[in-house]
């Protein structure tokens, strides 16, 4: 787990990206039409085949990083099988001590390939986390943020019970908007976060930053 301290989320943002209805209703419209890169694909039929085999409902932990939140997934659902997926072979290779979770698959990934392949694949994982995601807290970047980006509605289209964890309150504030516009309703509220499952958890908390959760049924 980090130990160095945080500094808070510093934006050009005093509130909801004037932007954000238009652009979400704009991707809701339209079809992600970006080339799937080899590596992503390759990834996804590995995994798809393997998923194939195995009779247990799916959590995919999107943006893993190295793959904490995902281990403790794992052990907290030992009836389901996570997926931790992050773009960042370094951070998914990070040794840990102990035995691996048996239920548990970590897999190298482009997310803005890898949601649209699951979501026209028919995957329905029970659930999905996206823990503590980049902020691109700069208000010219909103297209860079899952809520901003083309691919948001195949995050939408994936169901199940959707959570986001995150330090910047303004973040999640925007996703439950983004979530309106498509029609759904999500929770925002403070997040204790007792046990933290991942690096960046642990590290805000240790730095006194309050945490915040979004919930939402997406059927």
């Amino acid at each position: 787990m980090m130990e160095a301290k945080s500094k808070k989320i510093m934006s050009n943002q005093d509130g909801v990206h004037a932007n954000l209805e238009k652009t979400v209703q704009r991707h809701l419209a339209s079809r992600f039409r970006k080339p799937i890169s080899d590596h992503t694909g390759a990834a996804f039929q590995a995994v798809a085949a393997e998923l194939a085999r195995i009779d247990r409902p799916l959590i995919l932990d999107s943006c893993c990083g190295v793959g904490d939140s995902s281990r403790a997934l794992a052990q907290a659902f030992p009836d389901h099988w996570v997926m931790g997926v992050d773009k960042s072979n370094v951070r998914l290779s990070k040794e840990r001590d102990g035995v691996e979770p048996e239920n548990l698959l970590l897999v190298r990934a482009d997310l803005n390939d890898f949601f649209r392949l699951a979501a026209e694949a028919g995957w329905r994982p029970a659930r999905h986390y996206i823990l503590y995601p980049n902020p691109w807290p700069k208000a010219e970047h909103l297209k860079r943020r899952w809520h901003g980006a083309p691919v948001f509605p195949y995050i939408v289209g994936l169901g199940g019970r959707l959570e986001l964890r995150s330090n910047w309150w303004l973040y999640l504030r925007e996703f439950a908007v983004a979530l309106e516009v498509a029609g759904h309703r999500a929770e925002l509220c403070p997040y204790g976060a007792d046990e933290p499952i991942t690096p960046f958890e642990a590290k805000y908390k240790n730095s006194g930053q309050p945490l915040w959760q979004l919930t939402a049924d997406l059927g």
